[in-house]
């Protein structure tokens, strides 16, 4: 896959405000703990996770959705009515029928001509929506488009919870399957695409490349298939330790066939984000990938195992956290359950991203602010209204911001460059 034409052009986030910490929940444990004789602090011990955070009971996956491209829009302020697509692609639905992707184009107020669906592929289905929507921008069938994910963990966390505690069978082989399901948190995040010509980052998405080993896809599932505006009960059984083998091994043969895709040598990578597991899975990958871990970052200590929004709300904070300098190869390495490998190459030189960091300063303004590549806070307030003003051209004859991307190429201009 390349693309000449696309920008990963804004990003928006939503972080629940209930923090539970794998202490918490080791006490929740504490009947399983007892009779199998397992030591406190086990938990945190094997994942690297401290804690994960929960959604209020009740809320639903577009109501959070809804928040993150609000976020995403207004970060970019961009008139909605350039988006022509909208996916929802978390493992999080609200019903399973309509698609969630209606709730949230209905209270965006996007436009009728809007293409929406729901999209749905374990761990990677942010990824998979993005580069749908790099599809159909470098076609030149829409102009803007809108990916979005909203994963909750408080049912499956607290039914396995329950699970655990109740049969008195179990032994600590057992309980291993269960392991993955107590690392799971919530988050949500939006991410939105524009053609160069619209974009006021030039931030271009360059490409990417996919792997299935679908020879592995027993070695994680869920039970049956539930909404969660019906109650669900999720229950998981994942072989990790497997799954994490096997996973590396995929990834590794992705890597090497990503770079000579994107014409990257390993050197050239200024910083990368994983699909975020645990502290043990991320040390092995990128020992096993050859890379720096000082370039790498993670949300994973505190937010958990946030299934398909952890890599772009990943990404999202820590360029909110260090904006980028000019032109910084960015990989975005995705890794989900099936198993599915899916790698995307960026070229990011500014960040537009909207989303409250609760481990950085943020505070009232800043939730409603853009972060430039300089570090300074833009004032993206007032710009919620469905028809926001399109972005406009300067005396140069550049986008307003300075960093647009141009007319649009082909690949044979892509060659004479």
């Amino acid at each position: 896959m390349r693309y000449l034409n696309v920008c990963l052009e804004a990003f928006g986030y939503t972080l629940p405000d209930e923090v539970v910490t794998s202490d918490q929940i080791e006490r929740r444990l504490q009947p399983l703990y007892d009779r199998l004789r397992l030591p406190q602090g086990r938990l945190e011990l094997i994942t690297g996770i401290r804690q994960r955070r929960f959604w209020a009971a009740g809320t639903l996956p577009s109501e959070m959705s809804v928040a993150s491209c609000q976020r995403a829009l207004l970060a970019a302020e961009l008139d909605r009515r350039h988006v022509g697509a909208l996916i929802h692609a978390s493992v999080c639905r609200d019903h399973l029928e309509p698609a969630t992707a209606c709730s949230v184009h209905h209270q965006l107020d996007l436009p009728g001509n809007c293409l929406i669906y729901d999209l749905s592929n374990a761990c990677l289905g942010l990824l998979n929506g993005i580069i749908q929507v790099a599809n159909m921008i470098e076609l030149g069938q829409i102009r803007a488009g809108l990916v979005v994910g909203t994963e909750g963990s408080r049912q499956l966390v607290e039914t396995t919870i329950d699970a655990l505690n109740s049969d008195l069978s179990l032994t600590r082989q057992q309980i291993k399957s269960a392991v993955a399901s107590l690392t799971i948190g919530s988050a949500s995040c939006a991410v939105l695409l524009t053609d160069r010509e619209l974009s006021r980052t030039g931030n271009r998405l360059l490409g990417g490349t996919c792997r299935a080993e679908t020879r592995h896809h027993r070695l994680c599932h869920s039970g049956r298939d539930e909404a969660v505006a019906g109650g669900m009960q999720p229950l998981m059984q994942t072989d990790s330790e497997q799954l994490m083998r096997e996973g590396i091994e995929v990834g590794s043969r992705t890597f090497e066939r990503f770079l000579e895709s994107a014409n990257w040598r390993r050197e050239r990578l200024d910083r990368t984000f994983c699909h975020q597991v645990g502290s043990v899975h991320r040390k092995l990958l990128l020992d096993a990938l050859r890379l720096d871990a000082q370039r790498d970052f993670t949300t994973v200590e505190w937010l958990g195992n946030t299934g398909s929004a952890a890599l772009p709300v990943t990404m999202a904070i820590g360029l909110q956290r260090q904006p980028p300098a000019a032109r910084e190869n960015v990989a975005l390495l995705g890794i989900g359950s099936g198993i599915n490998c899916l790698m995307l190459a960026a070229e990011m030189q500014h960040v537009r991203v909207q989303g409250c960091d609760p481990l950085a300063a943020c505070d009232e303004r800043q939730s409603s602010l853009a972060v430039t590549n300089t570090g300074d806070w833009v004032d993206a307030s007032g710009l919620d209204s469905p028809g926001l003003e399109s972005p406009g051209l300067n005396s140069a004859g550049l986008n307003s911001a300075g960093a647009g991307g141009g007319p649009r190429r082909t690949l044979s201009d892509e060659g004479r460059a």
